[in-house]
């Protein structure tokens, strides 16, 4: 299968190639000898990722193996010829395994609660079984960046805890390194770059366009903001590589309670606030005397 793509559509491809190796380097993804089991849904993440894959394979200065995996899980209409044709085409190597999920998340989640948490343990306990049969060692997933910054706020919001989806991990039995190498890439690049390949998409009609997904509540809060602040979501994620454990407040993961004077850190400014989102007219001016009394004053005076 070969897309003539436009200038643009080259330049999008050079810059997830460049973001994809760059985020593989920084996580020590793929190494020398390597066999990835690549999981393909049929949607634009997962065949963007094979694509990158198979292209930095050709010029990656090791050796590594990649293996397609799409999870047939019997879903009504789902058109069952049209990945075997995709790879086939392309000339990677590839199983389809066929396993009747889809009726048993019918059977198990009452009509109208969301599906995808079991769907996804099901998978995940098929794809490892896979992985080990055909010894695959890495599990190559097609979350972006905004996956993992979805997940960071859907975790606080809804778990109470600061987490995300972490750009590489070990599966709880330590058998296989799960990867996700598109951790650097924005969605919109991707949905540019799958329009320009005119990938055959497969719509999850199972669980993605159920209209109770939190995900897709903070998918919209997210594209509002960044439509407002163009760039905010790459902030978001970039403070996920910038952590600071003793300007938060887990005191298993910091000493606080052996902090001691002579142990020097960034002070705390009294207000870090965004000047361009302060009003001028009720703006708070901070004034420190040579006794390092601090007088607020107001703009407005």
């Amino acid at each position: 299968m070969h897309i003539n793509l436009s200038g643009n559509a080259l330049k999008l491809r050079n810059r997830l190639i460049s973001a994809t190796g760059k985020a593989i380097a920084d996580f020590n993804m793929i190494e020398d000898g390597d066999t990835l089991l690549v999981c393909l849904s049929g949607g634009k993440d997962s065949y963007t990722l094979l694509t990158i894959l198979m292209a930095l394979r050709a010029r990656a200065p090791i050796n590594f193996k990649l293996i397609a995996i799409n999870l047939d899980q019997k879903q009504p209409g789902f058109p069952e010829h049209i990945l075997p044709k995709y790879l086939e085409s392309i000339g990677v190597d590839y199983r389809i395994v066929d396993a009747d999920t889809y009726s048993i998340v019918k059977e198990k989640v009452p009509e109208g609660k969301t599906t995808c948490s079991l769907c996804s343990r099901l998978r995940r306990g098929i794809i490892y079984r896979v992985a080990k049969e055909l010894g695959a060692n890495k599990i190559a997933l097609g979350h972006h960046r905004d996956d993992m910054v979805e997940t960071l706020f859907l975790n606080m919001f809804f778990g109470a805890k600061l987490k995300a989806m972490p750009p590489k991990l070990a599966t709880n039995d330590g058998a296989h390194i799960v990867i996700r190498p598109l951790a650097y890439c924005a969605e919109k690049d991707i949905a540019s770059f799958a329009r320009a390949m005119q990938y055959p998409i497969i719509p999850c009609n199972l669980c993605g366009s159920q209209p109770n997904l939190q995900r897709q509540n903070i998918k919209t809060m997210l594209q509002t903001w960044e439509r407002e602040y163009p760039g905010r979501t790459e902030k978001i994620f970039r403070a996920m590589t910038n952590v600071e454990p003793s300007h938060l407040a887990d005191h298993e993961l910091f000493d606080f309670k052996g902090l001691g004077a002579e142990q020097v850190s960034d002070e705390d400014l009294l207000f870090d606030h965004d000047h361009a989102s302060f009003d001028t007219g009720a703006a708070l001016i901070l004034q420190s005397s040579e006794n390092h009394h601090i007088q607020f004053v107001n703009s407005t005076m």
